[in-house]
């Protein structure tokens, strides 16, 4: 294939981008015209994969886009030491069965997005598990406690006497020697990342190899616009979820926040974004619209365009047009506030307030299209208008 300049080349693998390191040296691989071995890891410690991931797997697509070797790598031996970034206190250890169990969800997700002809999926206990203890000293002897200590999170751990365990050393220094293993051009991270992307620098150097770019990314907000993407938050928006999930909670987050999430996570051309902000600032667009626009084309990218017109259609249904979908309808009067499970008993929907938790606990009640995980959650009249179990006990509050 015809790849792009260099130049051209630098212009689109910068979009969104916090930093590169090094700039000079990206373009000086770029103009040798040779395809990139570009990395990103992943540790499988959760099943589920969310927004927030897909901010790398977005930018991967660009590589692969622009004719470079994309390698996909789980970090199932690194996965089972926990990556110490950002953290207060060691991580806990998850076991070798959790995470290869998660590991075969993340290769069946991330095709949603990476071509799966263009991408190299790799297992860094492939080489791990055949590094026997000697080599693992020699690996250990290219690196000081001193630098080590130079990053944030144990500086900080180290100054207020929180325990650092060995173990959480080796972190970094395998994430780096991954890189030497696969003789990478480029590594991408998320901003938290920095440190570990630097160790895999110099452990190529030591080894004799081209020093990796490294390519950091913004971590992506959640939903409420402040906290990282995290489903211990809360706030996440995963790429497996229906449809209807998708689009509800793309559709709740605010209009400022929208032009972030375009810019990391949409494939429009930057341009055109700015376009429209600018058309929004004066009126001629009203954000709702660029908004549907946005989930939509997310929707589209892991479920297909006519799950995201059915998914725009019945968020427009049940949120604007104010009316309720087909199914069992009742009409009731709430209080001010009423305890969920209550008013799930109230309405017939369970038959105890222990029968209500658990279909709480099973995802399958909602508030106005979200789902209630919070077993403790008020119905507030006046605010909330919709409950529903299931698809056809479905009850709508009076007064709307």
């Amino acid at each position: 294939m015809t790849r792009a300049a260099p130049e051209e080349q630098l212009r689109r693998i910068k979009r969104g981008a916090v930093e590169i390191l090094l700039e000079e040296e990206l373009l000086k691989k770029l103009k040798r015209g040779k395809s990139l071995r570009v990395k990103a890891g992943f540790d499988p410690t959760a099943p589920d994969l969310h927004l927030g991931h897909t901010v790398l797997i977005q930018k991967m697509k660009q590589f692969q886009e622009l004719g470079h070797e994309v390698i996909f790598l789980i970090g199932d031996f690194t996965g089972m030491i926990g990556d110490p970034s950002g953290k207060s206190e060691t991580r806990k250890q998850l076991g070798r069965a959790e995470v290869l169990k998660n590991a075969e969800t993340y290769k069946e997700q991330i095709f949603k997005i990476l071509d799966p002809k263009k991408t190299v999926i790799e297992f860094n206990h492939r080489w791990m598990e055949k590094m026997d203890a000697a080599a693992l000293v020699d690996l250990s002897a290219k690196y000081t406690v001193a630098r080590m200590l130079e990053r944030e999170d144990f500086k900080q751990r180290y100054q207020s006497q929180q325990p650092i365990s060995i173990h959480e050393f080796l972190y970094p220094l395998i994430q780096g020697y991954d890189s030497v293993v696969l003789k990478a051009d480029v590594e991408l991270g998320g901003t938290d990342q920095r440190f570990n992307l630097l160790v895999g620098r110099e452990l190529q150097r030591e080894y004799g190899q081209e020093p990796q770019v490294i390519l950091t990314m913004p971590l992506l907000e959640g939903t409420d616009g402040v906290q990282k993407m995290s489903k211990s938050l809360n706030n996440y928006i995963g790429i497996q979820e229906p449809p209807e999930e998708i689009f509800g909670k793309m559709m709740s987050i605010s209009d400022e926040l929208m032009w972030r999430y375009a810019e990391l996570l949409s494939d429009r051309d930057l341009e055109e974004v700015k376009k429209t902000r600018d058309q929004v600032a004066g009126g001629s667009v009203h954000p709702m619209d660029f908004k549907k626009s946005l989930a939509s084309e997310i929707v589209s990218r892991f479920h297909g365009p006519v799950a995201a017109a059915s998914a725009q259609d019945y968020f427009e249904t049940r949120h604007q047009k104010r009316s309720v979908p087909k199914g069992v309808r009742k009409q009731f009067s709430p209080p001010e506030r009423i305890w969920i499970c209550q008013l799930l008993v109230d309405l017939q929907f369970a038959k105890s307030k222990g029968e209500a938790r658990r279909l709480i606990g099973q995802k399958a009640v909602k508030v106005d299209g979200q789902v209630v995980s919070d077993v403790d959650f008020e119905f507030r009249g006046g605010v909330h208008r919709l409950v529903e179990v299931g698809k056809t006990r479905i009850a709508q509050a009076s007064g709307e």
